[in-house]
């Protein structure tokens, strides 16, 4: 009985083993995606492609600079809502920094589209 179990746990083990060294040969590269183009294109050279991959980077980097002010904004004026209901603010600075927020939000919009305009 033994020796029945034994061969057993052989034949699993040397299946397994066969198939972690087959499957590498049955990958093939055909199903990989292919790096996107930049928005601006490829240019006329590697430096010139390199640089509009890099402009794609900085547009990523402010896109989320603007969601993480907008979450700011709204993590306060939540704060701000909140503490109208136990009697600290009121509701007219809960308006004010309503207010105060999207004019910052429009301010670092327009400033980092004249700063990713300059690239």
């Amino acid at each position: 009985m033994q020796s029945r179990n034994l061969s057993s746990r052989f034949t699993q083990r040397a299946a397994i083993a066969l198939g972690a060294f087959t499957l590498p040969a049955l990958s093939f590269a055909q199903g990989l995606p292919t790096i996107e183009n930049p928005s601006r294109g490829t240019g006329n050279g590697i430096m010139e492609t390199i640089r509009n991959y890099g402009y794609d980077i900085v547009m990523l980097v402010a896109l989320l600079v603007v969601a993480s002010m907008f979450v700011g904004v709204c993590y306060h004026a939540y704060g701000t809502y909140a503490e109208i209901h136990t009697g600290r603010k009121t509701w007219g600075q809960f308006g004010l920094t309503v207010a105060i927020g999207a004019v910052l939000l429009v301010i670092g919009i327009w400033l980092l589209t004249e700063a990713t305009g300059i690239l």
